[in-house]
């Protein structure tokens, strides 16, 4: 049952950036809703408690799946998740598979990240006035390894302990959407030697970055991308088809996820001193 709040401001040690099927089946949810200084996020939060951790759950999309990709407030999600005490995210997407070996069902944790979209905020610290008057420095952030060392191995050795074999390590290239890929798009990723496409993991991954959160991207194959196959390419209907019938498994290694992670207060990889003692100018989650 989800039960709506509008002024309990809830905590959580853990972010699930996802869609509703990775909370809808919890007993005791309590829903959330949080302004930040960016406007408003995709959704509620939705709190509830996974083995025996706080967890918060943002639907990526809205619970309507009503925001395409480009139109998603990345830094709005990000800022909610780390206001109600979200450390370590998990950034479970659809994408679309770059070899003939990543085919449909491959569960791909990767640990590179290429950025192909054009319009998206994509920073806290872009030296502009924020409605709330404060003005944030110009920050530059390490992104030379932009996933959590920590809650990629975790997410690996869960899988593979819960029989689905996942793949260590790949490149992820993100772009810009709503639209898929051309043949020749798809065709010249496949050359660059990445592994998947999508197109909702960046900025997310850096925008954790900046703020000292531990993300982990957890990425579902739903179909061989365009000019990795002859035939008409990839459907928005196939791609729904797959992640349906893999949402089931995809949530259970989440929830195992949810319970090997560290506590936040045993973080001890780099992901919390990004910053590297710069000043950010304004207050952070």
């Amino acid at each position: 049952m989800v039960t709506s709040s509008g002024e309990e401001q809830a905590q959580a040690e853990i972010g699930v950036i996802g869609g509703s099927g990775f909370y809808s089946f919890l007993d005791d949810v309590t829903e959330i809703t949080i302004e930040t200084p960016y406007g408003m996020p995709s959704d509620s939060l939705f709190i509830g408690q996974v083995a025996g951790r706080r967890v918060a759950f943002l639907p990526r999309h809205g619970r309507k799946h009503h925001l395409p990709p480009h139109k998603i407030n990345y830094r709005a999600n990000l800022w909610a998740l780390a206001s109600v005490g979200a450390r370590q995210v998990l950034g479970p997407c659809a994408v679309g598979g770059l070899r003939q070996e990543y085919g449909p069902g491959t569960l791909l944790v990767p640990d590179q990240l290429v950025d192909r979209t054009k319009s998206r905020a994509q920073s806290y610290f872009d030296g502009e006035v924020r409605v709330d008057g404060q003005v944030p420095n110009v920050v530059h952030v390490t992104f030379a390894d932009p996933y959590c060392p920590v809650g990629r191995q975790a997410a690996v050795r869960t899988a593979r302990t819960a029989g689905w074999e996942a793949v260590d390590g790949g490149t992820l290239v993100v772009v810009e959407g709503p639209r898929f890929s051309t043949r020749a798009e798809s065709l010249w990723h496949a050359a660059q030697g990445w592994s998947v496409v999508g197109m909702t993991g960046h900025p997310e991954a850096v925008l954790a970055r900046e703020l000292g959160l531990c993300y982990t991207s957890l990425t579902l194959v739903t179909d061989l991308d365009a000019g990795a196959e002859s035939g008409e390419g990839v459907s928005h209907e196939e791609v729904l088809e797959v992640f349906a019938a893999n949402v089931g498994r995809m949530r259970d290694v989440l929830f195992d996820v949810v319970r090997v992670l560290p506590d936040n207060a045993d973080r001890d990889c780099l992901c919390q001193k990004a910053l590297g003692g710069q000043e950010p100018g304004i207050a952070l989650p």
